[in-house]
């Protein structure tokens, strides 16, 4: 499969409202677009405050009613193994400030297995696995991602892997269990860095300061397995969207104005 790897581009919002709001804008934007053109889209949601803020931005549009929502599909880059209803579940956040926001049909809500479905973590992981196959290509065993939606922590994580863990560095694999996680709860799943970087576009969400050290890694070319943020790159697009608090040290010259 060959590869294209575009350059990583800074867009840099006011504040954390104004980048919810600019992100949401592009998303719908081009979720209108595909589905006008009759073209189907697979998105990777994920959890976090940040990107919980998007998600809520997207589910307020006011164009959000004109987005054929059949055309597209909702998957996510990892989950808390807990009970279905848990307040803590990426699912059940994403429904909250989204899905439950759209004419979107169930059949097209792909979650992570719960803790409570009768399945361990790493039966769950199998199941995962074998859902995300049934939507693969020739090429890959997972569907063509058209956005994938990534927050970053302070340590500069992604999804739920962990810097110098062994599931950052895992190539053989499409999802992974997650145990003895960092940042509870404990267990967890996650899509491993093939499947992320097999994305056409990757949005990165940073606001706040505290999120500065791990984007200046992350740019500046770190080891992602020290800092994983380094190592998502999206096949035609790289985007880290922060704001002010955040892009205090970014160079002038990465900073895309026109975005």
């Amino acid at each position: 499969m060959t590869e294209f790897r575009a350059e990583k581009r800074v867009v840099v919002f006011p504040d954390a409202d104004a980048l919810a709001s600019g992100i949401a804008e592009q998303f719908v934007r081009r979720a209108r677009k595909r589905a006008a053109a009759g073209k189907t889209s697979h998105v990777l949601l994920t959890g976090g405050n940040a990107c919980t803020a998007v998600l809520r931005a997207i589910g307020e549009h006011p164009s959000r009613g004109d987005v054929d929502w059949s055309s597209v599909h909702f998957w996510w880059g990892d989950e808390r193994f807990l009970p279905r209803d848990a307040a803590d579940r990426n699912e059940r956040t994403a429904t909250d400030a989204l899905l439950s926001r759209i004419d979107v049909p169930g059949g097209n809500i792909h979650a992570i297995p719960a803790a409570d479905e009768g399945v361990d973590l790493d039966a769950a992981v199998a199941r995962y696995t074998d859902e995300l196959a049934g939507f693969g290509t020739d090429d890959q065993a997972w569907p063509v991602f058209h956005v994938c939606f990534l927050g970053v922590g302070p340590d500069g994580h992604i999804a739920s892997l962990f810097p110098d863990r062994t599931e950052i560095a895992d190539t053989e694999h499409s999802v992974l269990p997650v145990r003895d996680s960092p940042v509870p709860p404990s267990d967890r799943i996650t899509l491993t860095r093939p499947v992320i970087n097999s994305a056409r576009r990757v949005w990165l969400v940073l606001p706040g300061q505290d999120k500065a050290s791990a984007l200046g890694l992350a740019l500046a070319g770190a080891s992602y397995h020290s800092v994983p943020a380094a190592g998502a790159k999206g096949r035609k697009q790289t985007v880290f969207f922060v704001d002010q608090a955040a892009a205090g040290s970014v160079p002038e010259e990465l900073i895309d104005p026109e975005f």
